[in-house]
């Protein structure tokens, strides 16, 4: 373990920082000054369609305008596909790995209006039936595939799991939560053309960068079930997390980049600074 307290930033580089960003970044950055310990910057790039270079420089400027710094150098995603490969291999060696051809309609169609904590329709397992020769055929004709985590069988291996929380400061008293990956049902770890999922790079990245604790959005807390799935599967550390408060719109909605949410850029150019942006957020 690190001597000392490592949190991390870690945005997507598929469009503009908006004020949502700024508040994560910044709760981050007061964390790791509360702790006495230190931040790192990672760029999520995994999604080379949507992944831009530059973005990648108008993160690194948002962020130096809001007076925040890091150590170099910067970890990217992109350059840790081997990592990923092997760690999902670790998945497959243990049998937990299946190929699924289905598609989004076909999921949707036979999900019996189950979703999950996001309300997408929980995957019905239909590909865990296939014989070798099914499998063998689909992909010899090039079907569209994807490998899914045998949930059921994750957690025959692991039983209860747990991890614990600390919210809303650093300093307040740790709290165990319980983990109920289930409710994700059999969730994607590989894609044919991206050798992973943001489930697998997230844990993999933060064991390899010896994050302690995990600063994210109230947005992601369900998801963290299946983080700590991945991470007693592949025996990592389970870092400590905690769930910060979400930026929203006037519609109460909470800000994002695929519904053009105003970015740091916008405001700047408006004439705000960054100590503006932190009066605004309350930092």
């Amino acid at each position: 373990m690190p001597s000392e307290p490592i949190l991390r930033f870690a945005p997507s580089p598929n469009g503009f920082l908006h004020l949502g960003h700024a508040y994560s970044a910044l709760v981050v950055d007061r964390w790791a000054n509360q702790l006495g310990g230190n931040w790192l910057l990672r760029i999520e790039d995994i999604d080379e369609g949507r992944s831009k270079p530059a973005f990648v420089e108008a993160i690194f400027e948002d962020l130096h305008w809001l007076g925040l710094k890091w150590p170099e150098p910067v970890l990217k995603q992109s350059v840790r596909q081997a990592a990923y490969k092997r760690a999902a291999a670790q998945l497959d060696a243990l049998g937990l790995l299946y190929p699924c051809f289905c598609s989004r309609t076909d999921i949707r169609d036979a999900s019996n209006g189950q979703t999950d904590p996001d309300g997408a329709p929980i995957y019905p397992g239909t590909c865990k039936a296939l014989s070798k020769e099914e499998i063998s055929h689909n992909l010899r004709q090039n079907q569209p595939v994807q490998y899914r985590l045998d949930v059921g069988k994750a957690l025959e291996k692991t039983g209860m799991l747990t991890f614990t929380t600390v919210q809303p400061t650093p300093l307040d008293r740790p709290e165990i939560t319980y983990a109920r990956p289930q409710r994700w049902g059999d969730t994607v770890i590989q894609r044919k053309d991206t050798p992973t999922s943001y489930h697998l790079s997230v844990v993999v990245d933060d064991a390899h960068q010896n994050i302690t604790h995990v600063v994210r959005g109230r947005d992601l807390e369900a998801v963290t079930d299946i983080h700590v799935l991945l991470q007693f599967l592949l025996s990592l550390p389970t870092p400590l997390y905690t769930f910060h408060k979400l930026i929203l719109d006037d519609e109460k909605s909470k800000l994002s980049k695929s519904r053009g949410s105003t970015t740091l850029r916008d405001l700047r150019e408006k004439g705000w600074t960054a100590q503006t942006v932190r009066a605004h957020l309350g930092i």
